[in-house]
């Protein structure tokens, strides 16, 4: 059987085959094509467009590597089917082939041009924390510190709290929004200038899982070695009784991010944790744990489809406030800046934990 021409994708041959000449049995997981009312977009037609483009069936332009982005990196599709195929993994390497070949759509080239620009200029004012020596190093993730101060500032504050110790947060970036556009070289530099920066520490934490993720999973795909990470809820559910009981009634419904939990499997540690603190369990969506929808922030997709991205979250936010509204609390970056942006006050599970933890 002949290579396929995009060489990044011969090694996913089989899954790309059986999603080519699958009845289409994981279309309605997607949360892109859902909103966009396209067949191009479902799973099947974003894997038989690399498919054809790897073959040579179809033109290398814009128009047929369009459809790569189309997707948030949920991880949904791949639960609905019975392969367990790794459709997000397949279509981040078809969109490195296309970026190599100049035909990312504008939303990831100025993504990776943002990120080297950024890289450049540093973050702001370091933290006061980044001197400590021998400090255990935290990656806080890019999302949170840009986007979110109060909840990176609050993630630090609770590590430091259930550790015992001091810490230093990681200056470099873990490359995934590289990584998400395409820019394969760049996630690979990106991943080693962070493994070297880590490198020095006896201990690491990462608190976004979509970060956690990379490093853990993509960083070995790159051929980058590196320490794997802690888990910032894993230090948490750890210290179930050092978290004290909010005095606070209101309602709490949480919203499993999709790298957290079909990402890094963890489902039941932010319900205890939520539990220990409110005295109950989380209310849930109707969707949950495996079957959770997406909050549209991941994938890079709020910056290649905006519009898309947007209707994602606005259904999220729709049926938290259909099932009794009250507190929507997530643990991710990109979910918590959708679902704030799009007008619902939502906390992060690392805030509410700084709340709670008692000191050692």
């Amino acid at each position: 059987m002949p290579q396929l021409r995009l060489k990044l994708l011969e090694p996913h041959r089989t899954s790309l085959e059986k999603c080519v000449y699958c009845p289409k049995l994981s279309r309605a997981a997607c949360p892109v094509s859902n909103v966009e009312a396209n067949e191009t977009v479902t799973p099947w037609g974003k894997m038989s467009m690399a498919y054809f483009a790897g073959r040579g069936d179809v033109p290398l332009d814009a128009l047929h590597a369009d459809p790569a982005w189309a997707c948030s990196g949920c991880y949904a599709c791949r639960e609905r089917c019975d392969h367990k195929n790794e459709v997000a993994t397949v279509l981040t390497d078809a969109r490195a082939e296309f970026f190599a070949r100049g035909l990312a759509p504008e939303g990831a080239r100025r993504a990776a041009e943002r990120f080297w620009a950024r890289e450049d200029a540093g973050d702001g004012e370091p933290d006061a924390r980044a001197a400590a020596s021998g400090a255990v190093r935290v990656l806080v993730g890019c999302g949170y510190v840009r986007h979110a101060p109060d909840v990176a500032e609050d993630a630090l504050d609770a590590t430091e709290a259930l550790i015992g110790a001091p810490v230093r947060p990681v200056r470099a970036c873990c490359g995934l929004p590289l990584l998400y556009a395409g820019d394969r070289p760049g996630f690979e530099a990106a991943a080693r200038r962070l493994a070297a920066e880590v490198a020095e520490g006896e201990r690491f934490v990462a608190v976004d899982p979509g970060c956690a993720r990379a490093v853990r999973v993509e960083y070995a795909r790159a051929g980058v070695d590196v320490k794997a990470p802690e888990l910032f809820v894993d230090l948490a559910v750890a210290s179930l009784d050092r978290l004290q009981r909010s005095t606070s009634e209101r309602r709490v419904r949480y919203h499993d991010p999709c790298q957290l939990g079909r990402g890094l499997d963890r489902y039941d540690a932010p319900r205890e944790i939520l539990a220990r603190i409110t005295g109950r369990p989380p209310e849930e969506f109707i969707h949950r744990r495996e079957h959770a929808d997406c909050s549209g922030g991941g994938g890079l997709v709020p910056a290649t489809r905006p519009a898309s991205s947007a209707a994602i979250a606005d259904g999220r936010i729709a049926e938290h406030r259909a099932l009794g509204g009250g507190l929507l609390v997530t643990h991710c970056a990109q979910s918590l800046r959708r679902f704030r942006s799009r007008g619902e006050p939502a906390e992060d599970l690392a805030s509410l934990v700084a709340r709670a933890v008692a000191p050692r």
